[in-house]
């Protein structure tokens, strides 16, 4: 298994150069580069599995890789080194990209690699990327990347009705599609969603779009009617507060 680690400072190849060689067994070569253009050399060269890679660098950023790399060349997983802030972390994760913050610690290594090389050749990088970019432009991220079997399907906000939690995973229903089985805890987008001003959790097992809700039921104990017809239940302690929302929604 190769590596390339694309960054400009020194110190922070040489500290994820020996982070890696520590802690992860199966990376058997580890390579350099001290800018965008010599890193891409390298990639072509050596064809790696994994390519760490700085998104703020003299020149080229990181995020420029889309412009030296054919689409169908991305045969390698990326795993972006960043000390930005909790905005654009935001936009990794809606994105689905890998990253570690600066400065690195030997506890993130092992997982985010062993993550990174079952999803070689299967995560459309490319296409994450291009959402990355989108997003880190704008200050209203308007898409999430949702994982499945071949790969990642993005999805916009407004189009979502409702998340349900099934297990570790989450059933997803937009307006176009139902049933869309994610193997993520439902917990993972609601960190993600719940600041979106349009979304509430009325129950542990769900969280909703106010904007598809059709009806509210008293009976019954309470609960809510959704465009597409489905039934989300409302907890007793959440009940006042959502019909306090729903009062002024509009």
């Amino acid at each position: 298994m190769k590596v390339i680690i694309i960054d400009d400072e020194r110190k922070a190849r040489n500290l994820l150069n020996i982070l890696i060689s520590e802690n992860c067994p199966k990376i058997t070569e580890i390579f350099e580069a001290e800018d965008l253009l010599s890193g891409i050399e390298l990639i072509k060269k050596e064809q790696p599995q994994i390519v760490f890679l700085d998104i703020e660098m003299p020149q080229h950023s990181g995020l420029e890789i889309l412009n030296f790399i054919e689409k169908d060349n991305f045969n390698f997983e990326i795993i972006f080194t960043t000390a930005y802030s909790e905005y654009a972390i935001k936009a990794f994760q809606l994105s689905a990209i890998d990253y570690l913050l600066k400065p690195v610690r030997a506890t993130q290594i092992q997982e985010t690699v062993e993550k990174a090389l079952k999803h070689i050749g299967k995560s459309q990088i490319n296409i994450k990327l291009e959402e990355l970019k989108k997003s880190l432009a704008s200050s209203n991220f308007n898409k999430i990347g949702l994982p499945f079997s071949d790969g990642f399907k993005f999805v916009d906000f407004n189009e979502i009705i409702l998340l349900e939690a099934d297990g570790m995973y989450t059933k997803i229903t937009t307006v176009n599609e139902s049933g869309i089985l994610v193997s993520k805890p439902l917990k993972h987008f609601v960190s993600l969603l719940i600041k979106v001003k349009t979304f509430y959790r009325p129950h542990r097992s769900y969280l909703i779009n106010l904007k598809y809700i059709k009806e509210y039921i008293k009976k019954d104990g309470g609960y809510i009617i959704m465009d597409n017809n489905e039934t989300v239940s409302i907890s007793k302690d959440k009940k006042e507060e959502f019909l306090a929302i729903v009062q002024n929604i509009g």
